[in-house]
């Protein structure tokens, strides 16, 4: 058969390229460990000057609230305020929390009037305190500043109620679905499998066609009778079956290397995967047709997956939260419908009748890179 003539040729090419080798199972596994280690949302330990100008064992009370929550580490105690701004400017502490004097005095204070009838007498009565925050990284600050609210939110409820016991007439209880925990693992690893596939895929087939012209190896190519469909499924076959091989590693990577759920169907996601990865491996041999060199196509094939996988595809980004004009640009962007499936698949175990949206356009964005790349392969030489 001459589709498997092609792709046998192909799979002994490839198994003699060491280089190709190592970017079809080395590379992926390693950015797989890599990122799903160094990108976290979770932040602890935010370093955290403390200026007490009380003195006293209720503001000490307070700074002991902050280090106990386990989201800010005490790691400055400047002795005036003009030291704090310099400990921020030098990157030293993220956040710094001023306890001006008087502090004791004016928390006893809107304590009592707090605990009156109605609390009509203090209503504005107050001890305030100060928290300085680095804006320079802005998600940071953020957080930081959601965990400073309930931090002394907390505290000051302790405070007000000394003690008593008091029954609110509206409580919330909040339940986290899908990711319990708020590991950003969680959030993160599936998504990598998408957005490394990308890139990998295209890298890989980049190489196929513009291998054959640098080699001087088409010319035998196109003396057989083979269709030129038929060369680009030959040499598709092989890489397929590389991606379905390193998907598999990295799903099991995810789920005993870094603890994420796997609540979804197996089948489904090997279906789905398929799909997806014969659009990236199709767009990869379309761009080595077209470029004819091996460096060009590497580069063209990065350029055309990286980007728009990492940034477009709503892996770090929400893409609800973009302009309208990236927001179009996604539905482009065969990541971006990856990602959905992976995180629907991993951690709601949603089935076919939420992902068939995602599925419908991974096969026509499948259908039109084979397209293209049979379109622009040319057995003529000249």
């Amino acid at each position: 058969m001459r589709l498997g003539a092609v792709a046998r040729k192909e799979w002994i090419q490839l198994r003699r390229d060491v280089r190709s080798m190592i970017l079809a199972f080395v590379l992926p596994m390693f950015l797989l460990l890599f990122f799903g280690y160094a990108i976290r949302w979770d932040i602890r330990d935010i370093p955290l000057a403390v200026l007490d100008q009380d003195g006293s064992p209720q503001s000490r009370e307070l700074v002991e609230a902050f280090e106990a929550s386990g989201y800010f580490s005490v790691k400055e105690r400047p002795g005036a305020a003009r030291e704090v701004a310099d400990l921020l400017a030098r990157g030293t502490v993220r956040a710094a929390l001023i306890i001006p004097p008087g502090f004791a005095v004016d928390l006893a204070a809107a304590a009592g009037s707090g605990g009156e009838a109605g609390g009509a007498a203090g209503t504005d009565r107050s001890a305030p305190v100060q928290l300085l925050l680095d804006g320079s990284d802005a998600n940071t600050a953020t957080i930081s500043l959601g965990y400073a609210d309930a931090i002394v939110a907390r505290y000051s409820s302790r405070v007000l109620l000394q003690g008593r016991e008091v029954v609110l007439p509206v409580r919330a209880e909040p339940r986290v679905w899908y990711n319990p925990t708020l590991e950003s693992a969680n959030m993160i690893v599936p998504a990598l499998v998408a957005v490394i596939m990308s890139i990998i895929a295209a890298m890989l087939t980049a190489l196929t066609i513009s291998r054959e012209w640098e080699r001087g190896t088409m010319e035998q190519l196109a003396s057989t009778p083979v269709h030129r469909l038929e060369v680009v499924l030959g040499k598709l076959i092989p890489y397929l079956g590389i991606g379905a091989v390193d998907v598999s590693i990295a799903v099991a990577a995810g789920i005993l290397v870094f603890g994420v759920p796997f609540r979804g169907s197996v089948l489904l996601l090997g279906a789905l995967t398929l799909l997806f990865l014969i659009g990236a491996l199709g767009v990869g041999m379309f761009i080595s047709a077209t470029l004819k060199s091996q460096v060009l196509a590497t580069q063209a094939a990065i350029v055309a997956t990286y980007l728009p996988a990492l940034l477009l595809s709503g892996f770090l980004f929400d893409i609800a939260s973009m302009p309208v004009v990236l927001r179009g640009i996604t539905y482009i962007v065969p990541a971006r419908y990856y990602v959905a499936v992976t995180r629907g698949i991993f951690l709601k175990g949603v089935g076919a009748d939420v992902l068939w949206v995602q599925g419908l356009f991974m096969a026509l964005f499948a259908a039109v890179g084979l397209g293209l790349a049979t379109r622009m392969f040319r057995k003529e030489i000249g």
